[in-house]
């Protein structure tokens, strides 16, 4: 493994409907061939004008807002709903977000995440002539542990899950099912130099395997169907 570099990309000014993400992108940063750009969720639902009006001091609208996102409610305690996502992730409040968009407004996850991610690698690749992996990120809680992290919501260009089974540990023991979600570590280290109050909306991640570097979906990779789901 090469030694990685996680780079903050600065200098975006704020993201408004109708702007052109890979644009503003290249403007900021110096791409290479083989570089991973994580973009968070939050610049491209603006940029897509998944933002709407919401009242954040009325609680039905919230409801209301969050079951019209959401394929099923999984749990609710208090005004904390859990649900599935018309995309198939389990996440708080649809992942409908009131943070760092303006006052009476709320940002809905973008219609298809993998889209979002193509779009902008291929809107990066036209402009700059480099080939490049996208990650669209988005904060998660997880079951069972405290603490929030970035997980990848969409991706294009790089791998979402590196199956490993058929391959040899250190030992030459066969692994039989380890499967890594790439795109979810590349998304959590990209978070650390975006951070959640810096302003910072995109990252890039250099030096990643060479053999990373491919199509991908997290719909069609890192979605856990019913059939697979033991608590479902």
């Amino acid at each position: 493994m090469n030694r990685l570099q996680v780079i903050p990309v600065e200098g975006i000014a704020e993201v408004t409907p109708g702007d052109n993400l890979a644009e503003l992108i290249l403007a900021a940063v110096s791409l290479e061939g083989g570089d991973v750009v994580v973009v968070t969720q939050k610049v491209v639902s603006k940029a897509e004008g998944r933002i709407v009006p919401l009242d954040h001091d009325d609680p039905v609208a919230k409801r209301r807002l969050v079951e019209g996102e959401s394929r099923r409610i999984v749990r609710v305690r208090g005004d904390l709903v859990i649900s599935e996502t018309k995309h198939g992730f389990v996440c708080a409040n649809a992942g409908i977000d009131l943070s760092n968009v303006a006052d009476g407004t709320a940002a809905l996850l973008p219609v298809d995440p993998d889209r979002s991610a193509r779009w902008i690698r291929d809107g990066i690749r036209a402009r700059a002539g480099v080939e490049v992996g996208v990650v669209v990120s988005d904060t998660f809680g997880r079951p069972w542990r405290n603490g929030l992290t970035d997980v990848a919501i969409g991706t294009a260009g790089v791998a979402a899950v590196v199956d490993l089974r058929g391959s040899e540990d250190t030992s030459g023991r066969e692994l039989q099912v380890t499967q890594v979600c790439v795109a979810d570590e590349i998304a959590g280290a990209a978070e650390l130099v975006m951070g959640k109050a810096f302003g910072i909306p995109a990252a890039v991640v250099r030096g990643l395997p060479e053999e990373w570097l491919r199509e991908s979906s997290v719909r069609t990779e890192v979605i856990r169907g019913p059939a697979d789901d033991l608590f479902r």
